[in-house]
Parts: structure tokens; C-alpha cells; sequence
């Protein structure tokens, strides 16, 4: 007998931990390439920051 409980953890593992890690690089790196091309207007520099992804985003936070 299947109860409440078990189709919730059955919808949650769906969604496993690599999914989210790699979606939330993904859109860190995404957002640290839209940062750096408003910020400097350079294509060269937007992939570069994309490629440091979050740890770019946070130093922008920290220094501007």
C-alpha cells in the first residue's frame, strides 16, 4: 500500500542533486557573461568572466 509520503519523494527524485548543481553553473555563467558585457562591452572579456561563472559574479557583487 503506497502512501502520501511516497509519491513526494518519488516526485522529488526527479530533480537529483547533479541536475541543480549543473543547471545553477549554467546559469551562473550565463549571468556573469551578461554582467561583464553591460559592464565592459567586450565579447572577449563576456566569455572569459562566463568561463569563472559564479566566482565573477560574486567579485562584482563585492567590489561594485
Amino acid at each position: 500500500m503506497r502512501g502520501g509520503n511516497e509519491s513526494i519523494n518519488e516526485r522529488k527524485g526527479n530533480l537529483n542533486g547533479g541536475a541543480v548543481a549543473k543547471a545553477g553553473i549554467s546559469f551562473g555563467s550565463a549571468l556573469a557573461m551578461v554582467i561583464s558585457y553591460t559592464t565592459w562591452h567586450s565579447v572577449g572579456w563576456a566569455i572569459v568572466h562566463g568561463l569563472m561563472s559564479w566566482v565573477y559574479v560574486i567579485y562584482f557583487i563585492l567590489r561594485y
